[in-house]
């Protein structure tokens, strides 16, 4: 069935018949008083109940990661995935529950749409979701913008701690994409005005309190991480911080529901959980440590998803993830369609409905290079094909040979179409995988490693980078970073996700090459040092024609356009 014969993804939600979050809530075997409802379909964990999930700390539950190959803009279907995977385990008998990132407004109105799944494989109330939902990304923005207007206040009545308006380095954040707030200039005007500088906006999941609120582990440790935030530099060079204009306990404030999980379901009433949402070609690109731990005591089997390809997404969830939550997988699952293989191979969008066996032949390398990745960490590894109706029986035939000769078992997937039912099978292996294959995870580096070499072994190994290049003040900087105290810290790669360079246009496989490295910041709060590599952006801009165009709202108050 194609997909134009089918409801759109919002008709589908808006068909759905939910149950009260209260029946989802006693699924998941939460009590009573565990869990506060936001109306009839969405809850909140209680402050009591995540301390109690904090105190714990470990949980017997099974870790599903699933990841894809390098997305393109036809798209991978990862969160589908995610969902159907997790509907099927469900639908097995499997006592199971999904975490998601929250999404962003910028994409759900720019050029991605939403991130709630799709077809029959969703996380609902999905126009809850998609928009506002909790409020947790607005408390986030406003946490983060207070700390700005505390600098720029401390500034204009003396300046005290001797901040250098050249070396503030925290920026004003907007859940939206919007370039022209980029490259801003701020307070003009007279004298009961700001100091005059140069300022810059990020989009909210860019913000080093997005990755500091999902890597937290409980409130305390929020608090923790948001006073250590490194802000600016004094006249003399000296790190100035969030706790030193004493502002991070009413960051904290502002955040003490919002760092509680959101509960939700999917369409056939999956448990989940909706948390955070850290860009993965910015940040770390993976919903709350507080979320997936507390998951992982509830559920044997708990799935969760690491933002666009394993080459961004997973290695940040296998190196910073779980490193800080000690999570260890227990098998991967690697999305892949035939259309992006296409595309890997050298196949224009709009050419992917034909049928091309070199191509796809060619674009198999961009996919084995995330599954030899995914497997350098010691995690069994699965691919979940998801199937499209324009699929040939000779591509997929030759997918599946090709994968069989790695050594890697691949299941079709069609969730999208057929929600549970098109999972079964993908559930199936990753349950005997889980059962038959230990997993003998470890990271990509130590921490002892120095900065540089941990910069080089992602490059090298993740990327197939021949080696890396930067200028003598990147090399500064992190000798800088070194010396005050954080070479001890995880790296955090920020580039493009459509390709394993820094190069959007280089797609396939692309190996023994220049990987550039041109700037990095220390995100002492959240404890990683952020690398950028190329042309990144952590203020998207809305395309030509934006999402925003087609949705709209009835008389009634039913959204149409949202997908």
């Amino acid at each position: 069935m194609a997909k134009s014969q089918v409801p759109s993804d919002i008709e589908i939600a808006q068909n759905a018949k939910l149950k009260p979050i209260g029946e989802i809530a006693k699924q998941a075997g939460f009590e009573a008083d565990d869990f506060e409802c936001y109306g009839r379909h969405i809850a909140k964990i209680t402050r009591e109940k995540c301390l109690a999930f904090s105190n714990a700390k470990s949980g017997s539950g099974k870790l599903i990661l699933v990841t894809a190959m390098s997305p393109t803009p036809a798209g991978e279907g990862k969160t589908t995935t995610a969902v159907g995977l997790a509907d099927a385990l469900t639908a097995n008998g499997k006592n199971t529950m999904l975490c998601l990132r929250e999404p962003s407004l910028g994409p759900c109105f720019g050029m991605k749409g939403g991130a709630a799944g799709g077809g029959y494989s969703q996380v609902l109330p999905m126009e809850e979701i998609n928009l506002h939902f909790t409020g947790d990304f607005h408390a986030i923005g406003l946490a983060n913008n207070l700390l700005s207007a505390a600098i720029d206040n401390h500034i204009h009545h003396g300046n005290a701690l001797g901040i250098n308006p050249r070396r503030i380095n925290w920026t004003r954040v907007l859940d939206m994409n919007d370039r022209s707030l980029r490259n801003i200039v701020i307070g003009l005007g007279g004298l009961n005005d700001a100091v005059p500088r140069e300022d810059h906006f990020q989009i909210t999941v860019a913000s080093e309190i997005m990755a500091i609120f999902c890597l937290s582990t409980d409130l305390t440790d929020l608090k923790r991480r948001l006073g250590n935030i490194v802000v600016a530099y004094s006249y003399d060079k000296k790190e100035i911080c969030a706790k030193d204009l004493k502002v991070h306990g009413a960051m904290t404030a502002l955040l003490k529901d919002a760092i509680r999980p959101n509960l939700v379901q999917t369409i056939e009433h999956t448990p989940t959980f909706v948390h955070g949402g850290p860009f993965a070609n910015i940040a770390h690109g993976a919903n709350s440590i507080i979320a997936t731990r507390a998951a992982l005591q509830m559920a044997d089997y708990v799935v969760t998803e690491a933002g666009f390809g394993a080459d961004l997404g997973a290695e940040k969830f296998l190196n910073i993830v779980c490193r800080k939550a000690g999570f260890k997988p227990d098998v991967i699952v690697i999305v892949a369609t035939i259309r992006s293989l296409k595309m890997n191979g050298g196949v224009p969008k709009d050419a992917l409905a034909k049928e091309n066996l070199d191509a796809l032949s060619i674009g198999l390398a961009n996919l084995k290079q995330h599954i030899d990745n995914c497997q350098s960490f010691g995690v069994p590894v699965v691919v979940g094909l998801n199937r499209f109706t324009q699929d040939t029986k000779k591509e997929v035939e030759m997918t599946m040979e090709k994968c069989a000769d790695l050594g890697v078992e691949v299941v079709e997937s069609t969730v999208w179409e057929h929600g549970s039912k098109g999972g079964l099978k993908l559930a199936e292996k990753v349950v005997e995988i889980i059962g038959s294959v230990p997993s003998k995870f470890h990271h990509l580096y130590e921490d002892a490693m120095p900065l540089w070499e941990k910069i080089e072994t992602v490059a090298k190994k993740i990327y197939r980078a021949r080696e890396v290049e930067t200028d003598k003040r990147v090399r500064n900087k992190i000798e800088a970073i070194e010396k005050a105290g954080y070479g001890h810290l995880p790296v955090c790669m920020a580039k493009t996700q459509y390709s394993f360079t820094s190069d959007p246009t280089v797609l396939g496989a692309p190996k023994d090459y220049k990987f550039p490295v041109r700037d990095v910041r220390l995100a002492a709060g959240a404890e990683f040092v952020i690398v950028y590599c190329g042309d990144i952006m952590t203020m998207p801009g809305l395309p030509k024609i934006p999402a925003a165009e087609v949705i709209d709202v009835d008389e009634e108050g039913k959204i149409t356009g949202l997908f």
